[in-house]
């Protein structure tokens, strides 16, 4: 698909229908372990989070296929996207870290750097790290060690 198939929206909230999509989304293409309960489990985390941005990316049917965020944490800019894996491989993922950088500046995240977890639906989570580094992301030498997660942080330049 190209990318004139979808509408792009960047906004600094999200309505009740975009986080309960979001939260399916989340709970599908993420580890299990970090799965939200509900919608308002999602909420709790984002209220957390200052100077939210969203980038959502609807097919024509408004559903959302993708979501980068951003937000402010110590001064630096953190982002995590998700792309539902229908529509993984279409560079949706790609363009959405390039409009997060044109919009936003510097980005960093935590990414999973192992094959260990799985998915809601029991399939292994596959590490987003080669993806990241592909677009311009570099390994930091900071680790994030929680008894339900592992990861490494990536920054942007």
């Amino acid at each position: 698909m190209e990318w004139n198939d979808f509408t792009i929206n960047i906004q600094s909230e999200l309505s009740e229908f975009d986080k309960e999509t979001i939260c399916k989304l989340w709970n599908k293409e993420y580890p299990m372990q970090l799965a939200f309960e509900n919608t308002d489990a999602l909420d709790v985390y984002l209220n957390n989070l200052e100077s939210k941005q969203h980038i959502l990316v609807k097919n024509y049917g408004n559903q959302i296929v993708g979501w980068f965020f951003c937000f402010e944490r110590e001064g630096q800019t953190w982002f995590a996207t998700i792309v539902n894996s229908f529509y993984q491989h279409q560079r949706i993922g790609s363009k959405l870290l390039a409009l997060g950088k044109q919009n936003f500046g510097s980005l960093n995240g935590w990414v999973i750097d192992h094959d260990r977890y799985y998915k809601s639906d029991g399939k292994k989570y596959l590490s987003p790290i080669n993806f990241y580094l592909r677009n311009g992301f570099k390994i930091d030498n900071d680790r994030l060690e929680l008894p339900t997660l592992s990861a490494v942080k990536i920054s942007s330049f």
